[in-house]
C-alpha cells in the first residue's frame, strides 16, 4: 500500500493506493487561509501537520489493515510558500503563501540585484514565488529574517515534522527562484541575492527518490508494520502530471480548476520568462516542464454563477453540448489579474460587445470562450519557447462540461481528451512517487495515463470562426490596460 498526502491551500488530502494503483480510500481535512491585510495570504505551518495527522487517523479508523500495510508515503504540496524556521526548527511567523501579493516591489529589486535571474531560474520574479517574500521579510521584519536558519516550502515543512529531515525535491524547489533549473541544484547567486546561503536550504532529491522515513511514534500511532519510506514528492502541478502519466516529453494537459494551467512535459530546460511562462523541473529525473498559467479559469464561471445567483450547472445546461458559433459578446477573464503572458496583477476583467438582444446564454458562453482565449495565449507563449502541443488531456471541475471542451478544441486548434476521471489530483501522483521510491521501478512503467473516454477534435467549420474571434479578443487587452493605467 502507498499513501499520498496532498498539502493544498484549502485542504489536505490523504489517499491510499494499492499495488494495482487502485484508489482504496481517501480523506480530506479543510484548511483556512488568514488574510491579515489586503493582498496578504498566510497559514500556520502546524495546521498542515495537524491536518495530515487527522486525515491519516481517519483512514486508520476506516481502513486499519491498509494503513498497517503502507510501505511508502509521497508528498504533494502547494508551491512557493515561505516557511521560516529558527535554530530550533520552529516557525518564526505564519507561512507566506503562493497567492500572497505583498512583494511586488521586491520582485523588481531582486531582478536588479541579480540580472541573470531569468536565465538561470527560467522565470521572471513574481510575488507568488518564494525568493521575493524573503526580501519582504528582510525589509519589514528584520528581526525575523535575522533569526531565520532554514527556509522550507510547505510540503518540506510537513516532511520535517513527520520524519525529522529537511529535504526538498526538484519540481517544488524550481518554484522558489533559488534553483538553477537547468542544473537541478541550488544557485548560490540566487541565494546571495536574497541574503541567504545553502546552509538555509534543505537537501535536494528527485521526486521519485527516497527522502526520509516516518517517525517511530507515528508508526506506532497508525499501527504500521514498519516505518514507511518517504519519496521526494512533487509540487502540486507536477504531482498531478505524475498522476496523469504526463512524464514523457511531448505529453500535455490542461487544468480547468479555479485557476488554469496549460502543461507541457519537456526533455530539457526551455524557459520563456518574457511571456510569464513557468519553466520548472519535473518530479522525475532528467525531465522538465513548461506551464502557462491563467488566474481565473473555472472561477470565472463560478463568479458569473454567483452574480446571477444560480448554480453553474443551470448556466451550462441551456448551452447544450456544442456551440454553433462564437458568442457575439466577449469576456476578458482577468478577475484577479493575469499571469501568462501578461504578468499583470492590476488588470481586471470586462465584458464587451453587449447589446439589447444578448441574454444570459450569450454572456455565459462568452465567459467560457474568454477562458479558452486566455489558454490560447498560454499555447502561443509555450510555442515561443519551442513547444508545440499536439493534444491535451483536460482535468479539473470544468472538464465536466462538454460544451467547454468543444470551445477549447476549436480555439486551441488541437484535440482535447476527456478522461474517465477528470479530477485526478496530486495525492494520487504522490502515491505513485511513493511507489517509485520504494520499488525503484521505471517511472514510465508506473506512471501510465488514465483512460480517455472521448476525443474532441476541432470542427473544420467552426474553428476558423474562433480564430477570427480570438484575434478580436486579443485586441481588447491593450485597450483595457490603457483604460486602467
Amino acid at each position: 500500500m502507498f499513501l499520498g498526502l496532498d498539502i493544498g491551500t484549502s485542504s489536505v488530502k490523504a489517499l491510499l493506493a494499492d499495488g494495482e494503483q487502485r484508489v482504496v480510500a481517501s480523506h480530506d481535512v479543510a484548511l483556512t487561509v488568514q488574510r491579515p491585510h489586503p493582498g496578504f495570504s498566510e497559514q500556520a505551518p502546524q495546521a498542515w501537520v495537524e491536518a495530515v495527522i487527522s486525515a491519516v487517523d481517519a483512514l486508520k479508523v476506516t481502513h486499519p489493515k491498509e494503513i498497517a500495510a503502507v510501505e511508502g508515503i509521497g508528498l504533494s504540496g502547494q508551491m512557493h510558500g515561505a516557511v521560516l524556521l529558527g535554530a530550533d526548527h520552529q516557525p518564526l511567523r505564519p507561512a507566506i503563501l503562493w497567492n500572497d501579493g505583498r512583494s511586488h516591489a521586491e520582485c523588481a529589486e531582486l531582478e536588479a540585484r541579480w540580472p541573470d535571474l531569468r536565465a538561470v531560474t527560467g522565470n521572471k520574479a513574481m510575488p507568488g514565488f518564494t525568493a521575493p517574500k524573503l526580501l519582504w521579510v528582510a525589509r519589514h521584519e528584520p528581526a525575523i529574517f535575522a533569526a531565520t536558519r532554514l527556509v522550507l516550502l510547505p510540503k518540506a515543512y510537513v516532511r520535517l515534522a513527520l520524519t525529522g529531515e529537511a529535504i526538498e525535491e526538484m519540481s517544488d524547489a524550481a518554484g522558489s527562484l533559488w534553483l538553477d533549473v537547468g542544473r537541478r541544484d541550488w544557485s548560490d547567486a540566487a541565494l546571495a541575492a536574497t541574503g541567504l546561503s545553502r546552509e538555509a536550504m534543505p537537501r535536494l532529491v528527485e521526486g521519485s527518490e527516497p527522502a526520509g522515513r516516518l517517525r517511530a511514534d507515528l508508526v506506532a500511532r497508525w499501527g504500521m508494520a514498519k516505518a514507511p519510506l518517504f519519496a521526494g514528492g512533487a509540487g502540486d502541478n507536477a504531482a498531478g502530471a505524475v498522476g496523469l502519466g504526463a512524464i514523457r516529453p511531448g505529453s500535455a494537459f490542461l487544468s480547468l480548476g479555479t485557476s488554469g494551467v496549460l502543461w507541457a512535459t519537456t526533455d530539457r530546460f526551455l524557459p520563456n520568462p518574457a511571456h510569464a511562462v513557468h519553466a520548472f523541473c519535473h518530479a522525475v529525473p532528467k525531465t522538465w516542464h513548461q506551464m502557462g498559467v491563467i488566474l481565473s479559469a473555472a472561477s470565472s464561471l463560478a463568479w458569473i454563477a454567483g452574480v446571477l445567483q444560480t448554480k453553474e450547472s443551470a448556466l451550462l445546461a441551456p448551452l447544450g453540448d456544442k456551440p454553433v458559433a462564437p458568442s457575439p459578446v466577449q469576456f476578458l477573464p482577468y478577475l484577479s489579474g493575469e499571469r501568462t503572458p501578461h504578468d499583470d496583477a492590476v488588470i481586471r476583467g470586462a465584458f464587451t460587445g453587449l447589446a439589447h438582444e444578448n441574454g444570459r446564454e450569450a454572456m455565459v458562453q462568452a465567459v467560457l470562450e474568454g477562458v479558452a482565449f486566455a489558454f490560447a495565449d498560454c499555447r502561443d507563449a509555450l510555442a515561443a519557447a519551442g513547444t508545440d502541443i499536439a493534444g491535451a488531456d483536460v482535468i479539473g471541475g470544468g472538464s465536466r462540461s462538454r460544451f467547454w471542451l468543444e470551445i477549447l478544441a476549436n480555439v486551441l486548434g488541437f484535440p482535447v481528451y476527456r478522461l474517465a476521471d477528470g479530477e485526478t489530483g496530486g495525492a494520487f501522483g504522490a502515491a505513485r512517487l511513493a511507489r517509485l521510491a520504494v520499488s525503484g521501478e521505471d517511472p514510465l512503467a508506473v506512471c501510465t495515463p488514465p483512460h480517455r473516454v472521448e476525443t474532441i477534435e476541432p470542427d473544420p467549420v467552426l474553428a476558423p470562426a474562433y480564430v477570427e474571434a480570438l484575434a478580436r479578443w486579443r485586441g481588447l487587452y491593450p485597450a483595457l490596460r490603457s483604460a486602467t493605467a
